[in-house]
């Protein structure tokens, strides 16, 4: 079985594709100084791109998981979401609390998907 790396460096690759699966690196905001809903925009634009490169798209999400610096932010982080999922399509997810690498950033969020066709 073939496994394909993308957009990769020294220390990680940003997809990697096996056995018709999708998984992405975590993706953070590119610009931290927006809120949590803005963050967390950016990141799941960050998240289509991706998908597309890899020839998927989050209509075939299978799983979600996602750190946010604070809980008192969650609402805003479900709301970008909310927004942006397939409606009766959402992937298994887990979400916590978490001190993320950058003090700036407010989440980070990775997912796995299958392929089209």
């Amino acid at each position: 079985m073939t496994i394909t790396h993308h957009d990769t460096n020294a220390r990680m690759s940003q997809i990697t594709v096996h056995n018709g699966t999708v998984y992405l690196a975590g993706q953070v905001p590119s610009d931290p100084s927006a809120d949590m809903r803005g963050q967390t925009e950016q990141v799941l634009e960050r998240i289509d791109d991706l998908l597309a490169k890899a020839g998927t798209s989050k209509e075939q999400l299978i799983a979600a998981q996602i750190w946010v610096t604070s809980m008192a932010e969650f609402d805003q982080m479900n709301a970008a979401w909310d927004s942006w999922v397939v409606p009766g399509r959402p992937p298994v997810r887990a979400a916590v609390e978490a001190k993320l690498a950058k003090p700036e950033w407010k989440v980070e969020i990775m997912v796995t998907a299958a392929l089209e066709g």
